[in-house]
């Protein structure tokens, strides 16, 4: 009896007559197993041996090569595109939390549940403290120190603005009695070298004044000018407290000044009178098709004087901030021996569009001093993390882009080490 090999015995394809693979019904049926996800690890074993066994067929082979590289196209992860050269150093500087990976858009998966904390990350939301002395501060600024009643009128004639102190209500308590011995300290800024005072009245808390103060001053300056009043308890035997301030920064607020006009005021709660250091004026223009934002300083005014001559040699410095950390920092030229600099000169930042929100500009103006350390005079700063005409600025620029927008800038004290 011939001998037979029992591995030829069994039914599979690799025995079947090559013209049984090649049938229509055959092909057919080939075609619809590569259709079940659940084939592919056989259809790439398939093209691996595809190179040693002729007995697959040609038309197979290519179906099935067609098969699995349209299959590696859909996991294939998308990329984002590539940024500007000029915004690389931007980004370089940016906080590392801040960077924007590669997302894959093809795969819709539920999101993720936060994941616990690893060892050596940091949850900055863990080591925040209330700070005692911010808490005070705030609870003393919300306290009432009372209301002033004064009025305004202007004297063509002699060219004179008249200020009538009329009255206090309510004033606080600084004495163990339970009263105060209040008067009032009348500036016209920003000369802090005219300073004017009302009597001292004795242990009351509604004192009436009922006193007029003469300033001479041209009518065509007035708008530059501001009215500030402060009120003092008036102590005997150690330094006089200070009750709290108010600061008038429009002069015709109430009216042109032809009349006497009577104005009420809140007492603003301070403890040390507050020191006029000047104002910048400068413009803000963004383009966001190129990601550039410019900055012009145009000029200060009646900055405060920094040397023993009554004059400062001032110069503007202008940092990119970042979460409080500074990114860049541009410098203007000097000023020589004035208080009212002009410049003129433009500064440059390249800030991407979707950065803008993230960013701040601290503007300081700084005192050149060729032997020792230059001095701040002040500060101010616009952003959108930023208070008052600082933010209003900022917004105003981004919702006129391409468009220079000019404002004058109180200066404030900052911080020298920004």
């Amino acid at each position: 009896m011939p001998w037979r090999n029992k591995e030829a015995s069994s039914p599979s394809s690799a025995n079947l007559p090559l013209e049984a693979l090649q049938s229509p019904s055959s092909r057919s049926n080939m075609a619809d197993k590569l259709k079940d996800p659940n084939t592919l690890g056989f259809l790439e074993a398939a093209v691996k041996i595809s190179h040693t066994s002729p007995d697959i067929p040609a038309e197979v082979q290519m179906s099935v090569k067609e098969h699995i590289m349209r299959h590696t196209r859909l996991q294939r992860q998308t990329t984002e595109p590539a940024s500007s050269t000029r915004h690389t150093s931007f980004k370089r500087h940016l906080p590392r939390q801040m960077h924007v990976s590669s997302v894959d858009y093809g795969n819709e998966l539920p999101p993720a549940a936060e994941q616990p904390t690893s060892i050596g990350r940091i949850k900055p939301e863990l080591y925040k403290q209330k700070s005692v002395d911010a808490d005070e501060a705030k609870s003393e600024a919300a306290k009432s120190c009372g209301k002033i009643n004064f009025s305004l009128r202007y004297d063509y004639e002699s060219e004179t603005l008249i200020v009538r102190i009329l009255k206090a209500f309510d004033l606080p308590a600084k004495d163990f009695c339970g009263s105060s011995d209040p008067y009032v300290k009348i500036y016209l800024l920003p000369d802090r070298k005219c300073k004017l005072q009302t009597r001292v009245h004795r242990k009351t808390l509604n004192p009436t004044f009922d006193e007029n103060f003469h300033f001479p001053v041209p009518y065509e300056e007035l708008a530059d000018r501001k009215l500030h009043l402060s009120v003092f308890d008036f102590d005997r035997f150690s330094r006089h407290d200070m009750i709290g301030e108010v600061i008038l920064d429009n002069l015709f607020e109430a009216s042109d000044l032809s009349r006497e006009t009577s104005i009420w005021k809140d007492i603003q709660y301070a403890t040390s009178e507050s020191v006029d250091l000047g104002e910048i004026m400068f413009s803000l223009c963004y383009l966001p098709t190129a990601g550039r934002l410019t900055l012009t300083v145009i000029k200060c005014r009646n900055l405060k004087a920094m040397d023993i001559t009554g004059y400062s040699d001032p110069y503007v410095k202008v940092s990119l901030l970042c979460d409080g950390r500074r990114l860049k920092k541009k410098k203007t030229t000097i000023k020589k021996n004035t208080l009212n600099p002009v410049y003129n000169e433009a500064i440059i930042f390249d800030i991407p569009p979707e950065n803008m929100d993230q960013v701040s500009l601290l503007i300081s103006v700084m005192d050149y001093d060729r032997v020792g350390h230059n001095e701040i005079i002040g500060v101010c700063r616009v952003g959108i993390s930023a208070e008052g005409l600082g933010r209003d600025h900022w917004n105003e620029m981004l919702a006129y882009p391409r468009k220079p927008i000019a404002h004058w800038h109180s200066l404030v004290e900052g911080n020298p080490r920004l």
